[in-house]
Formats: C-alpha cells, structure tokens, sequence
C-alpha cells in the first residue's frame, strides 16, 4: 500500500470538528502504512523513502498500521483520564518545580510555553528503570502506560531505523544507543475553549529530541509544515499515530531535516488529552552532525548537545523562549 494524504479539511470528517483557530489548508499531510517496513526490500524501499520524504518536506506524518492495538491505545488514554480527574492531593504528590524530577505534574510549565494546560511527564524506558516511580492511581496506571510506552518505543526504534537509512546512513546506525536513550512522555490534559481568553493551549515551539510520537483524544495539535507558512490542523484519525521531527534530528542530519514547529489549540468543543512520546539519547549522550553528511562542501551547522543541555537550556529560557535547536547553531557567515 502506498503512502496516502488525508486533507487537513477533513479533519472534522474523520472525528470531531478542529478548532477554528485556523483555516484548513488544502494542502495534506502524509499517512504512512509502516507495515510497509516488513514487507519485501523492494516495498521497504519505497516505505524508506515515503518516511524520509515525508520529514524533510513537511517536518511530521501520521503512521497506520504500526502494530499498537486500539486495546493498548485506549488503555493509555483511560489511564491518563483517570489520573486527571484525581482529587488534587493525589496529583499533587507529583507536584515539583525540579524539572530533573523523574515524574511531575503541574498545571503551568516553567518552559516559557504552557498557557492552560496540565501535565504530567516521566521517562519510560527502560521502563523496569521508571515504573516504579510512577503514580500508583489509578491503580491500572502503570500496566496500561507501561504497555503503552513499550509498544511507542518499538515503533521510534522502526522509523529512527528508517529515517536514518533514508539520510544515507548504514543499517542500524546508533541502534544500540537508540534502544537505550530517553524515552520521555508527557500526558497534556487541555480544557475546552470557554470563548473567552486566549485559544492556544501550549505556544509555539519544537521539541528537543529526535522523534515525538504522539497521540490526540481530539483535534487541537496544530503544525507548521515546512512546505507552508500556514497553522495547519493534524486531524484526530482514530488509530494512527501523529510523528514529527525533533531539533537532535536536525542537528544529526546536520539540517538536512528540520524540527518541526508546533502548538496545541483549545478544543471548543470538549476538553482533550494528548499523549506525546519524546525520543532521544541517554541523558548524557551527546548529538552531534553524523561525521558521514559533514564535509567541506556541507560543514557541521550545529554544536553537540545531550538531554541534560536541554533541561539546563530551559530555566533560561522561561520569560524569552527561543527553540533550543536555534541556540546549537553554529554562525558559518
């Protein structure tokens, strides 16, 4: 099967109606099937190629056929609902100002970019590492995320492997560094838009990693494409997976790809939930150029950096945010 494009105007069509901060675009966003990947060398090519397309000129796509149940899906979501709804002193054991903290909630971000949102973020992988650390209400928590997270860090493991064959680089390139990074999530719980007050839930910004997968309840994540300068909404198609490019996969294809910029619009219609899944190196592990797309005719354009520089980056970065790929580059003029 072929890669296919939904229409951003279908959005509304294929769930509930996106919020009408933008117009639709009548551009489309690419749906991979990553069951493509399994298939015969001459399938998994094309597959290859559709991915890396799809990241250099839009920056994100969605995935089907990924092998996540709906079962494991749902799972996640109903554990994430259920911890929102928790009476303030549970939630609150969580509650922390120390961004290093291996599980935190909050109902404002010290990132410079949370407007009305609440969250909850902690590592997953490995996750016989991090579950102990995780909230022990509702009591299906840490089975239902568990089984979650295990199954999104098999499909970053997929496509990583993809895009980086995709860049020119050989099989299984930084496999082992990848099967052991940071898998970080982070659970958003957005209330609906009351029509009064400002629309955007979580501002403009990228991510710091290589890949976010992320999952949405209902419309509200908005992306700006690199093939556009226009908001375009990522329609809610039950059972995919909405994938996009982080500024550590910038830095390692050395600009070839770009991270992608994004936000997450209030819902008018209801309150909504996003389960986003952050990949990354260990904490440490620095990301630089990859030495194989640095040359003299394309010298390295950005400087190495680990996850710890991320979470150093951010306290700077509260009341001006700048995207922390912008402070790697390295001025060639």
């Amino acid at each position: 099967m072929p890669v296919c494009f939904l229409p951003a105007s279908m959005a509304g069509q294929v769930q509930r109606t996106a919020p009408s901060s933008s117009s639709p675009s009548p551009r489309q966003l690419p749906v991979i099937n990553l069951g493509r990947l399994g298939k015969d060398p001459a399938t998994r090519a094309l597959a290859i190629q559709d991915i890396t397309r799809a990241c250099r000129e839009q920056g994100c796509f969605q995935v089907v056929n990924h092998g996540v149940s709906n079962s494991v899906m749902a799972g996640a979501f109903e554990a994430a609902s259920e911890f929102f709804q928790l009476s303030p002193e549970h939630k609150e054991l969580f509650a922390s100002t120390d961004i290093g903290r291996p599980v935190r909630y909050d109902t404002s971000s010290r990132d410079g970019i949370s407007r009305a949102r609440s969250f909850l973020k902690h590592y997953a992988n490995p996750l016989e590492d991090w579950v102990q650390y995780w909230p022990l209400h509702p009591p299906s928590y840490r089975k239902k995320m568990g089984e979650y997270a295990v199954e999104i860090q098999r499909v970053s493991m997929q496509l990583m492997d993809a895009i980086l064959q995709g860049l020119g680089l050989k099989p299984l390139y930084m496999q082992e560094k990848l099967d052991k990074g940071v898998q970080f999530l982070a659970l958003n719980s957005y209330p609906q838009f009351s029509h009064r007050g400002d629309k955007v839930g979580l501002a403009p910004h990228s991510d710091y990693g290589f890949l976010t997968i992320l999952m949405q309840s209902s419309p509200g994540l908005e992306v700006m494409p690199h093939d556009r300068d226009t908001w375009t909404p990522v329609p809610a198609i039950p059972g995919a997976l909405h994938v996009h490019v982080g500024d550590h996969l910038e830095v390692l294809s050395n600009g070839r790809l770009k991270s992608l910029v994004h936000r997450a619009i209030l819902n008018p219609d209801e309150a909504r939930i996003s389960i986003a899944s952050i990949h990354g190196l260990s904490k440490d592990e620095k990301v630089c150029c990859a030495e194989e797309l640095v040359d003299e005719v394309n010298p390295a354009m950005y400087r190495e950096s680990s996850f710890q520089d991320f979470l150093d980056f951010l306290p700077s970065n509260i009341n001006n945010y700048k995207r922390f790929v912008e402070s790697l580059k390295i001025d060639r003029a």
